[in-house]
C-alpha cells in the first residue's frame, strides 16, 4: 500500500519513487517498524522518500545548528542527525516522554544520540528561550498545526542567511483547496500557507513530497 502520507501518488508510482532513491539504513527500517506497531499513530511519522530527503538536504547545506519541533517517535530528527557532522547539534522539541523514549533508542542505535538535544516542554516556549542571533541553518516544524506560524515567527528571525526552514503537511491530504472543509487543522495550515508566502524575509516553494513540504531559505 502506498504511503497514505503520499496522497498524491498511487501506489505503483510510490513504491517505484522509493525503490529508485537510496535505501534507509537498518536503523531507520527497525525505526519504521516500531512506529507501525504504535497503530494509528504512526501516520505522524514522516515517509520514508521524506527521510531520505532531509538526510540529504542536511548534508547539501552543510547544516551544523538544526532545530525540530515536533518529534514524535525520532524519524525526522535522526533523518537529520545522520547528515549533520559529529559536532553537529540538533534541538529537538517535543511533549511525549512516551514517544521520544522510542526516539532516543534508535538514536542511540544510529551512534548520532550526541548531536541530539531533547526538550520535553511545549515548543513555543522552548523557541522563545533561544538567542536571537541568526545563527541555524535548518529547521523543521511538524507539530500542532494551530501553532505552525507561532513556530514559524520564533525560528525566522533565528535561521541564518541562506538558512533554511522546512514546514510538513501543507497540503494537508489535499483539503486545502476544499472550500467545504472548515475543521481547526484545515485553516490553520491555510492561514500559515498564506502567512509564510507573505513573508519578504525568505523565498518559499512548496514541494508535493508526502503530505506536502513548504522550503523557505532565509534572504
Amino acid at each position: 500500500m502506498a504511503d497514505p502520507k503520499s496522497f498524491a501518488l498511487d501506489e505503483q508510482v510510490h513504491r517505484y519513487l522509493v525503490e529508485h532513491s537510496t535505501p534507509l539504513d537498518d536503523v531507520r527500517l527497525r525505526l519504521i517498524a516500531a512506529t507501525a506497531e504504535l497503530g494509528p499513530v504512526a501516520r505522524m511519522q514522516v515517509a520514508p522518500e521524506q527521510s531520505s530527503f532531509l538526510t540529504v538536504l542536511t548534508r547539501l547545506l552543510g547544516v551544523r545548528r538544526a532545530v525540530e519541533v515536533g518529534t514524535f517517535t525520532g524519524l525526522s530528527a535522526l533523518s537529520i542527525a545522520m547528515g549533520m557532522p559529529d559536532d553537529g547539534h540538533l534541538l529537538c522539541c517535543d511533549v511525549s516522554e512516551e514517544w521520544t523514549d522510542v526516539a532516543r533508542e534508535h538514536w542511540a542505535d544510529a551512534g548520532v544520540e550526541g548531536r541530539i538535544e531533547l526538550r520535553i516542554a511545549p515548543a513555543a516556549e522552548t523557541l522563545r528561550s533561544l538567542p536571537a542571533d541568526p545563527v541555524i541553518d535548518l529547521a523543521f516544524i511538524d507539530a500542532d498545526k494551530g501553532s505552525y506560524v507561532t513556530y514559524w515567527d520564533e525560528l525566522v528571525p533565528r535561521l541564518r542567511p541562506g538558512g533554511v526552514v522546512l514546514v510538513d503537511n501543507v497540503l494537508w491530504r489535499g483539503q486545502v483547496v476544499d472550500d467545504s472543509i472548515t475543521d481547526d487543522d484545515t485553516e490553520a495550515i491555510r492561514r500559515f500557507n498564506d502567512h509564510a508566502l507573505a513573508d519578504e524575509r525568505v523565498e518559499v516553494v512548496m514541494l508535493p513530497i508526502s503530505d506536502g513540504l513548504t522550503l523557505a531559505r532565509r534572504r
